[in-house]
């Protein structure tokens, strides 16, 4: 159950979840149970629920098979390494560049189209 301690309660439950997975009640393959039975668990809401498996994903914790649910990811099998942080902030350094160089073209487009558009008052 999530309990109203300031904590969000999607962290909370994804605390538990994590600690069930590292303290092996939760073992590699086994399936967590359905979003509605976590719901009704913890007592939350079906997005609260989503939003801590998310948070799961995202620690490669757990792994989705579209169809099938969410399982418990196996280490060993784990598609990235711990290691590989330095690659990944590289990627997300290179997109957010990337992303920069686009907005600041869209930013120019739109600085430049000083066109006015039929129908409306400068009121």
């Amino acid at each position: 159950m999530v309990k109203h301690t300031g904590r969000a309660g999607y962290l909370q439950i994804a605390d538990d979840l994590r600690a069930q997975i590292r303290g092996g009640s939760l073992a590699p393959g086994t399936p967590l149970p359905s979003t509605a039975q976590l719901a009704e668990q913890y007592d939350a809401s079906l997005s609260v629920v989503k939003m801590a498996v998310g948070i799961l994903r995202n620690e490669g914790l757990v792994i989705g098979q579209q169809g099938k649910g969410v399982f418990v990811s196996d280490p060993d099998e784990a598609p990235a390494a711990e290691g590989d942080v330095a690659g990944e902030v590289a990627e997300l350094r290179s997109a957010v560049q990337d992303l920069s160089v686009r907005l600041a073209r869209v930013e120019e487009q739109l600085a430049t189209s000083t066109t006015p558009r039929s129908g409306r008052s400068s009121r």
